[in-house]
């Protein structure tokens, strides 16, 4: 046993070294966190929020002022083209007719002695018993009386057009979407006509007016498909179409947006209008491509310098604009795992989903690429601390 305790305490003192010195190599080495490189369908989308509204609404109002002494339809009610929905007290207006009659008449009364005056007067000047300023008094006289009878009829005709007025009708079919006034209410048409009724024309054909902003709506498209959810089906995928992009820009605290218009069929009758729509305009779709995360296009390695603020590599002649930008933004440099030790790999991007990136070129399928770096100091420095700031004691 006094010969064995020499080489008992040698091998133990080597042990204890190389320990120390596996421990001393593995707090300066790197983790690196992969992904690899797979094949899958990859779809691009465009976001935006907007509303549901009836393909064509009209709002129906009054033209004249008064009570509304009966309502014919209600929220929800299908109406026909020509069909009485309100009615407006006619009382006054019947009135204004009346008098408007009677002013006729008394003109055309008048008109018929401005025309035998006149008559009579020709006699008398062609038997030279009557002057010519008798006659040209006469012929005045007559012609003001036939100006007289345009003019009450004129009055009577808008009098009578105010009573017709005064019997709402819907100008399309549809559907009452929205009721605002009450029997016995008052509606008054000084400025606008009132609105009394909305009314949808067909709710199996909706449409979305979406605000799509600026920098997304150069990718934007008539024609391309839509998907959308609404809050009141949040397990439920609905499909529609872009039909319009529209010119106006939309400014609202100096974010400008465009309208874009999208066709939905609602055969069900599960949409309703004024629900939010969130709306995903697939822009580009590919199946079976390369695709890597989209963590490994934002990994550096700490060593590697960070590229200076506005430098920027020199593009050849006549490669300026738009398809110079798109040169730069499609070529980017990942690093790809070998051996332990990272390389970097130049390759070219194509479209994105937001997570995952397609892969034109640069790498093939199963390659890791980086897409975090850890050390086992950092590791061991990342253990949460005792937040009332002294050790933790346990009993």
């Amino acid at each position: 046993m006094k010969r064995l305790f020499p080489w008992l305490v040698v091998i133990v003192g080597l042990v204890i070294v190389l320990l120390v010195v596996r421990q001393c190599r593995n707090s300066g080495a790197a983790n690196y966190q992969t992904a690899t490189v797979t094949r899958g369908p990859v779809t691009q989308a465009v976001t935006a929020a907007g509303t549901l509204n009836p393909v064509v609404n009209v709002q129906v109002g009054s033209q004249v002022s008064g009570n509304i002494a009966k309502l014919f339809v209600d929220f929800n009610s299908q109406v026909k083209a020509g069909q009485v929905v309100a009615q407006i007290d006619p009382a006054l207006f019947q009135a204004t007719v009346t008098q408007a009659e009677g002013d006729l008449a008394n003109a055309q009364a008048a008109l018929e002695l401005a025309r035998v005056n006149a008559k009579r007067t020709q006699d008398l000047f062609a038997r030279k018993t009557s002057s010519q300023a008798d006659l040209d008094q006469a012929m005045a006289n007559l012609h003001q009386a036939e100006a007289n009878v345009k003019i009450k009829q004129g009055a009577l005709d808008k009098a009578k057009a105010d009573l017709e007025h005064c019997t709402i009708t819907s100008p399309i079919d549809g559907v009452v979407i929205s009721r605002s006034v009450d029997v016995g209410q008052t509606v008054a048409a000084s400025l606008q006509a009132p609105v009394i009724f909305q009314i949808a024309n067909d709710l199996t054909k909706m449409q979305i007016d979406s605000n799509v902003a600026e920098a997304d709506v150069g990718v934007v498209q008539v024609g391309q498909d839509v998907d959308f959810t609404v809050d009141a089906f949040p397990m439920r995928t609905f499909h529609g179409k872009v039909v319009q992009v529209r010119n106006a820009p939309i400014t609202v605290q100096n974010v400008v947006t465009y309208d874009t218009v999208i066709g939905v069929s609602n055969p069900d009758l599960k949409l309703k209008p004024g629900m939010t729509a969130n709306v995903s305009i697939i822009v580009a779709h590919k199946d079976n491509v390369l695709q890597i995360k989209n963590a490994a296009l934002r990994y550096r390695p700490a060593e590697a310098a960070p590229p200076e603020m506005g430098s920027r590599s020199p593009a050849p002649a006549g490669a300026r604009g738009v398809g110079a930008r798109q040169r730069r933004t499609s070529e980017r440099t990942v690093y790809v795992l070998s051996g332990n030790q990272p390389k970097p790999v130049q390759i070219k991007t194509g479209i994105s989903d937001g997570v995952v990136t397609e892969v034109v070129e640069g790498l093939k399928e199963g390659d890791r690429v980086v897409t975090a770096e850890l050390t086992s100091a950092a590791a061991r420095t990342s253990t949460p601390a005792n937040p009332f700031g002294g050790p933790r004691r346990f009993p």
